[in-house]
């Protein structure tokens, strides 16, 4: 399984996944999100990626930075995990210019399945919720799909 596969079964079913976070009692907080896969906007390197204002996944993120991302489609699922970058309004990244990160969230809905009609009022709406997006290095990945 390799992360072109991991985004054609992400497209099967609207790019939804559940995203598993550890709180710091070490359970696990999970959440449904759009999610897709695109270029690391420093590294270049292929990521799965979702746009957050969750207090409980970025408090999460922020002390724990690793996340799970599970796409499925009817029976079939694939899992990524690895460590992940936040960078968002309150969440700084070196090597990024925050004045890129209304183009990194626009990025990140279309990886997602996304399209919009008024790209300034998505903007304005992301500013205002402090929205951030995450980025997961895929250390693991898997499924059952043969």
């Amino acid at each position: 399984m390799e992360l072109t596969d991991v985004d054609l079964l992400g497209a099967q079913d609207h790019y939804l996944a559940v995203v598993a976070t550890t709180r710091s009692d070490g359970t696990v907080q999970g959440s449904l999100v759009n999610a897709g896969v695109m270029a690391h906007p420093v590294s270049a390197q292929q990521v799965v990626a979702f746009a957050t204002y969750g207090k409980a996944k970025l408090s999460n993120l922020r002390s724990r930075p690793r996340a799970t991302v599970v796409f499925r489609s009817g029976w079939q699922w694939a899992t990524v995990e690895g460590p992940a970058d936040i960078i968002g309004p309150d969440d700084p990244f070196a090597g990024f210019d925050p004045s890129g990160l209304p183009e990194l969230l626009r990025s990140v809905f279309r990886a997602a399945g996304g399209t919009h009609d008024d790209w300034a009022t998505f903007d304005r709406v992301m500013s205002e919720e402090r929205r951030a997006a995450v980025l997961v290095h895929p250390q693991r990945i898997y499924s059952n799909r043969s």
